[in-house]
């Protein structure tokens, strides 16, 4: 019943994307990067994006970011500070601000919010957009795409399926195609990413940037309490701690989860949650009581072919400076 509705969608996303294509908008005085995903929910990206920021400082790039910001309180555009509340921001925008320590603006109209960061940051020498794959008015130089083990579900678009615009049999010109799960799950050529959990680190020590009181969760094992993902996939993080060998009690909550009220008892021990719930809780909160709460970061790497071909093709745009942003 869903599928005439599902074409139509796919016909006027299908068509802006062949826009696009045939006449690209203008480029930005700095290359572009764009990660996102053709399915509705997460898929991953957000750990994708701090990873390519991650390679990009590595290599001497300065980047910003972009970003919706989705289930902010907030309108236009905004400078994500890194002690503005998640309701201001949105959860994903503020962990990149906090754990990339990069410049990042929110909102709708990404073309405005790049404009905005680079009038800001005019030493900038890339951006980064989280998520805006579909808004075709940003100009990239390279575009990473990111399915999980759900690849295209039944190969629908909204509503009668999972995908946000129709799916080609091949991948678009400049675009990496990145695979959040262990094997290929689309036939798009492409990439697993990997990705590992190794430390856990107190919430004060992690909203105060510092590591130094961080365990190895090897260390953690016996551990009685809770374990808390307000994430797309909260299997991901309970099953990664499990294979760490962790036996806690599982706790999965919506996706952008406020935390407005804490999601478990004073007589908890101890809870263990990702960074992206993390950003929602300050130390205040928890402080004085009984429970330990630890954070507990993804370690996530480009694979090295991804890495090449990013480095590559910024490098055939621009050179990047080596002196740092003002």
């Amino acid at each position: 019943m869903l599928w005439p509705a599902g074409a139509l969608v796919g016909a006027i996303a299908g068509g802006r994307r062949r826009r696009a294509l045939v006449r690209p908008p203008p480029r930005l005085r700095v290359p572009v990067v764009v990660v996102g995903n053709l399915l509705v929910g997460g898929v991953g990206k957000t750990p994708v994006t701090l990873a390519v920021l991650d390679a990009l400082q590595a290599a001497g790039w300065h980047p910003g970011v972009v970003s919706r910001g989705y289930g902010r309180r907030s309108a236009g555009l905004h400078h994500v500070q890194p002690d503005d509340p998640a309701a201001m921001t949105g959860d994903e925008p503020l962990l990149l601000r906090r754990r990339a320590q990069v410049p990042v603006v929110v909102g709708a109209d990404r073309l405005a919010a790049a404009a905005a960061l680079l009038d800001a940051h005019p030493a900038l020498d890339v951006i980064v957009s989280d998520d805006g794959l579909q808004h075709h008015a940003l100009p990239r130089d390279l575009q990473i795409v990111v399915f999980d083990e759900r690849g295209a579900g039944n190969g629908w678009c909204l509503p009668a399926g999972p995908l946000r615009e129709p799916m080609p049999p091949r991948p678009w010109p400049s675009t990496i195609v990145l695979y959040n799960s262990a094997t290929p799950t689309t036939p798009w050529p492409g990439l697993p990413v990997d990705r590992e959990i190794r430390m856990a680190v107190p919430l004060a020590d992690w909203w105060a940037g510092r590591t130094d009181r961080a365990r190895p969760l090897a260390d953690l094992r016996g551990l009685r309490g809770v374990a808390v993902a307000g994430t797309a996939r909260p299997s991901r993080f309970f099953e990664a701690l499990r294979a760490a060998g962790l036996a806690l009690d599982e706790r999965p909550l919506p996706d952008h989860h406020r935390f407005d009220t804490l999601p478990w008892n004073d007589g908890t021990s101890a809870v263990l949650l990702t960074e992206k719930d993390a950003v929602k809780l300050s130390p205040d909160r928890v402080a004085g009581g009984r429970t330990a709460v630890w954070v507990v970061p993804l370690a996530l790497r480009l694979p090295a072919p991804a890495l090449a071909t990013l480095l590559a093709t910024l490098g055939d745009r621009a050179a990047p400076s080596r002196a740092g942003p003002g």
